[in-house]
Order: structure tokens, then C-alpha cells, then sequence
């Protein structure tokens, strides 16, 4: 699918509006970096209009980032900014690029026989259990871990991403569906609307299965569920895939591809 720049225009004003409800906007050069509670962290992002990323500007959002207890972290349209890998690279940051996906001709899925999806609310009880789900299901892409066998996270930093998790969902700024499957919350996933000033844009997040249960079609399924969702008031829905096989299955679902997004850590 060729970039379609209306589109990205909107996607980056999406990632410009998002931290603003929950953090103050500094900037190293060209970057815009986002300082806020530790527990729900942003992006640095490239500025619009503010010329190209350079290593240094990379290496001063890290600074500030790390002053502030944030991960060091940047992301970026690479169609837009095609010099911030090597910014990243260059300031000793992992690069990887991740297939960019819109919400173009929605499928209705049928989920495997007995599941059922949930949309979850901010006083559920089970709210911790579905966090442990995402965290198990991305700490083993590719394994058979069982979030049954790990007792649940109850550290403070826990509680307290817990506890902004159910504020999110409280104001609307994060929808969460869970899949149950005889009785067992199975998979879980986002989106999470933004307003801009009067387009409504959301973006997939943090779709897991339990690795157990993975190749039934359970992710897919509750994907294309989170679309119908955000798609009765959203104009565009958009997600970032974590590799192309994934990219495929949201492909099946009634994704196409637009663009890549950039993402950079620090790792090890």
C-alpha cells in the first residue's frame, strides 16, 4: 500500500497529542520528550518541523529521560524522519522498524467455540491478572509459558501501574477487552482514543495471547473486536505490528500496511 501522507500527518498528530494529559513536553534539539509517571511512559518523538534528528539530540532525550526515571526510548515514522535510526544507532540505542497498519476493510471474525470477549472496567477485580497476561505473553513470544504458574506481581511499581491502568479506563483514554475461555481470561488488548480537535484517532495496543493458546486464532479475533469498538467513533485506527508475521495475521483481519514505525531502546 503506497504512504498515503494525510494519513501519517494524522498519526503523528495522534503521537504528539497522546502524552499530554500525563506529561510535560521537553525537547533535546529536535525531539519532543515526554516526562511523566514512570509507570505509563512515552516516547521521545521527532517535532514537526523542527529539522532532522541528530545523534546528540538522541543522547540528550536519553538524558533527560533517565534523570527523570523514565525509559530511554525514541520513536519515529521512518517515511518522515529517515536519518533517526542512524541518530539512534549512533547514540547507543537498538533500532528495530515494525510494520505501520491501518484499519481499511474490516473482517468479522468467529472466535474458537465458548470464547467470549469482555470489555473490562475500571473497578474489576481481575485487572492485575490481565496485566500479568500481556507480560507473560510478551516476556515468551515464542514459548509455552502459562501465566498460571507465576503468582501475580504485587510490587508497588505494580500497584501503581495498576492503578493508572484503571484511571485510564475510568476517564476513556484506554479500552481493554479480554477474551475468557471457560471461565479463564485467555487474551487481553487496547486501544486507546485520542481526540484531535474533533477527528478521533486510536491506536491497537498490547494485543497478547497466552502462549499456551497461542494458533487459535484468539489475538485475531480480539483485534478485530478492538476495531469494531474504536471504529464506532474513531475516523482512523492504526497499530504497530511487532514483526511482519504479525503484520500478516492483522493483514487477514482487514489491516493494510501504510508506513513503518521506528522504534529505540536501551537494552542490556
Amino acid at each position: 500500500m503506497p504512504t498515503r501522507p494525510g494519513l501519517l500527518d494524522c498519526i503523528e498528530r495522534y503521537f504528539a497529542a497522546a502524552p499530554l494529559p500525563d506529561a510535560r513536553i521537553a525537547t533535546a534539539g529536535s525531539l519532543d520528550v515526554p516526562l511523566g509517571d514512570p509507570a505509563w511512559p512515552y516516547p521521545a518523538r521527532p517535532r514537526s518541523g523542527a529539522g532532522p534528528v541528530t545523534a546528540d539530540d538522541v543522547r540528550d532525550a536519553v538524558q533527560l529521560q533517565e534523570a527523570a526515571g523514565v525509559p530511554a526510548a525514541l520513536e519515529w515514522v521512518p517515511e518522515r524522519s529517515p536519518e533517526a535510526a542512524a541518530a539512534a544507532r549512533a547514540a547507543g540505542l537498538t533500532v528495530e522498524e515494525l510494520p505501520l497498519l491501518v484499519a481499511a476493510d474490516p473482517v468479522e471474525l468467529l472466535l474458537p467455540a465458548g470464547v467470549q470477549i469482555y470489555l473490562v472496567g475500571a473497578d474489576d477485580p481481575e485487572v492485575p491478572r490481565y496485566q500479568q497476561i500481556a507480560a507473560v505473553a510478551f516476556a515468551h513470544p515464542g514459548g509455552r509459558a502459562d501465566v498460571r504458574e507465576d503468582p501475580l506481581d504485587t510490587s508497588a511499581e505494580a500497584e501503581t501501574r495498576t492503578a493508572v491502568l484503571r484511571e485510564r479506563i475510568a476517564a476513556g483514554r484506554t479500552v481493554m477487552m479480554v477474551a475468557v475461555d471457560q471461565g479463564e481470561p485467555v487474551a487481553v488488548g487496547s486501544h486507546q482514543p485520542v481526540d484531535l480537535d474533533g477527528t478521533q484517532v486510536s491506536e491497537i495496543v498490547a494485543v497478547a495471547t497466552l502462549p499456551r493458546l497461542r494458533g487459535r486464532g484468539l489475538g485475531a479475533g480480539l483485534a478485530s473486536a478492538l476495531v469494531a469498538h474504536a471504529r464506532e467513533t474513531a475516523d482512523l485506527v492504526f497499530l504497530a505490528a511487532g514483526d511482519d508475521d504479525v503484520a500478516r495475521v492483522y493483514e487477514r483481519v482487514g489491516f493494510a500496511r501504510l508506513a513503518t514505525t521506528g522504534v529505540a531502546e536501551r537494552r542490556g
